[in-house]
């Protein structure tokens, strides 16, 4: 019968924690007969108390927006990076995604990324050291054998009896040699699930040691095209630069034969000097994404990469997968650490329930005893022999034990929510990724018109200079810097939020072949996920090429003509 005190306390538990509380108390409520028979069985069956774990149930969305998502992104012309890309459902994701971008400098740049930074060898420990904890824990399961040897000289009083045959013998020798075996009987389970516990969280280290890779690789990623952006940021700056001095050159020729006013020609001079403004904080940007690169190649900032990256050396790729929640929850290297540890957290549960319960050691010591080192283990003896057996059941604790079980329950649902959490975020990364490139390639559409129609309208002014005033100048030197470096930044992103999706979805960390993989580490437990699209080569796959200068054999646009010097391209 349960009591109002015990009542209320289920009222107020969760449900997970209710039922379960239920269940451990029909189990241990029911009788004497009841705990012997559970006894009986627990020797033959040998069960295990606490939940069993249960993979979560896979999202039911079939979609990851609520208005769809298009089947391909618009395309901006004579731009290089902006070629349409179209979403490919279930598009198995290779292992080393970073090759979609066809540049061999990144690609070498991230394999000695994987080898040298000790953030991935400190995870490569981690997971070594919750390995060895599982295997400690699963040699419990195995009999203690223990061998024991002594030999002492003892002198006792002659007022007492003698000790030895010799009734004048009070100095004698003992000489003891013992085999001990020892074994805890795993009635309740509690030793397995402690093994258990550590197994499920050595799976999760393993995760998060695929998580760090994954982690690692769009970091350098996203620094290279970061570098490369910033690059063609001060390029554009430097082309504005030049622009605006040969613009004043010509109003301070004006100005000499009496056709432009000093006003003129200060206002020229203050533009170009707040022009040349930006230049030193890029090119502080660009040292820092430097030194970055160094610190995630695992290198001092005095050994930055000899590997530099131009936003025209990168390929877009232009199919992008788009995996089914279903799938991407077990693609996702966080998400399956935190399954990994829900699992640890309800088998925690299963060991302070059988910490509860009566705990059954059984004990053998066999050896010998003798006065004599010559006479140990001699036939003429005979052997020491003990078999026996211990229960112990903890009556009165002050609570402890009770305490612990409801800290793991706690635990477990806390471990649950966390789950939860990290499902949403995924969830939430995708879609964000998704209306990024989307809306990434709208964005390059409106700033690449923007910065035709703003380069178009300085090289008209510039023409016609002697009709312009200088505030017409000025506004259209203005305005194309502007529109140039929007431009640019328009194409990092498109490049910077591709890598995002990647990243994502998981990375394709298991389509890594384990014979020939160059980052040592051991990934038994971790479990690639259930029926993954078949692999199949890269639907835009080309060679990879060492782009380290700007790509010449496509331009990056038809510029206009105009003077010469003035309109190479549209990016330096």
């Amino acid at each position: 019968m349960i009591g109002p005190r015990s009542a209320l306390r289920q009222r107020r538990a969760t449900p997970v924690a209710r039922s379960f509380l239920r269940s451990t108390r029909a189990r241990h409520c029911s009788g004497v007969p009841a705990a012997l028979a559970t006894l009986v069985a627990s020797l033959v069956a040998g069960c295990a108390v606490g939940p069993d774990f249960k993979t979560p149930d896979p999202p039911r969305d079939t979609t990851y927006l609520t208005d769809g998502q298009r089947d391909r992104t618009v395309s901006v012309l004579d731009v290089l990076g902006g070629e349409a890309q179209r979403f490919v459902a279930d598009l198995d994701i290779p292992a080393q995604w970073w090759q979609v971008y066809q540049s061999r400098p990144l690609d070498n740049l991230i394999q000695e990324a994987l080898r040298a930074n000790p953030d991935i060898q400190s995870a490569i420990q981690a997971l070594k050291v919750a390995q060895q904890n599982a295997r400690a824990q699963r040699a419990a399961l195995f009999p203690l054998v223990q061998v024991t040897g002594s030999g002492t000289h003892n002198q006792t009083s002659a007022s007492l009896s003698a000790p030895t045959s010799d009734p004048t013998g009070f100095t004698f020798g003992l000489f003891t040699g013992l085999l001990n075996v020892s074994y805890l009987f795993d009635l309740w389970g509690g030793t397995r699930r402690a093994a258990e516990s550590l197994e499920a969280t050595a799976e999760s280290q393993c995760f998060l040691l695929e998580a760090a890779y994954l982690t690692l690789s769009s970091n350098v990623v996203v620094a290279a095209i970061t570098e490369a952006s910033l690059r063609a940021q001060i390029a554009v700056t430097e082309r504005t630069v030049e622009i605006e001095r040969q613009s004043l050159e010509l109003l301070q020729r004006r100005f000499v034969i009496g056709q432009s006013s000093r006003y003129d020609v200060a206002t020229q001079e203050a533009a170009l000097a707040q022009t040349l403004a930006p230049l030193p904080p890029l090119r502080n940007q660009l040292s820092m994404q430097r030194n970055l690169l160094a610190t995630l190649t695992g290198s001092t900032t005095a050994h930055v990469p000899a590997a530099t990256f131009e936003l025209d050396g990168l390929a877009l790729p232009q199919a992008l997968p788009v995996s089914m929640p279903a799938r991407m929850v077990e693609q996702r290297p966080d998400v399956r650490s935190a399954e990994a540890s829900v699992h640890a957290a309800g088998a925690s549960v299963g060991v302070a329930t059988a910490n509860m319960l009566p705990q059954l050691t059984g004990t053998l010591i066999y050896g010998s005893t003798s006065t004599s080192s010559d006479l140990l283990f001699s036939p003429l003896l005979g052997p020491t022999v003990t078999a026996g057996a211990s229960v112990v059941q903890t009556v009165l604790d002050g609570g402890a034990l009770l305490a612990k079980k409801r800290s793991a329950v706690a635990a477990w649902e806390q471990a649950q929510a966390q789950y939860r959490s990290t499902v949403l975020t995924a969830f939430r990364n995708v879609a964000d990724s998704l209306r990024a490139i989307e809306f990434d390639a709208l964005t390059l559409q409106a700033a690449s018109n923007a910065e035709s129609a703003a380069r178009l309208a300085l090289e008209i002014t510039r023409r016609d200079a002697g009709d312009a005033g200088i505030l017409d100048v000025l506004n259209a030197q203005i305005t194309y810097q502007a529109a140039a470096l929007a431009l640019v930044q328009a194409r990092a992103a498109r490049y910077q939020d591709t890598a995002g999706l990647f990243q994502a979805l998981g990375g394709g960390w298991w389509n890594r072949d384990p014979e020939g993989n160059p980052f040592p580490a051991q990934r038994a437990q971790c479990r690639a996920p259930k029926n993954p699209p078949p692999p199949r080569p890269w639907p835009d796959t080309r060679p990879m090429v060492d782009r380290t200068q700007p790509a010449t054999s496509v331009p990056a646009t038809t510029a206009p003509a105009a003077s010469p010097g003035l309109w190479r391209s549209r990016f330096w």
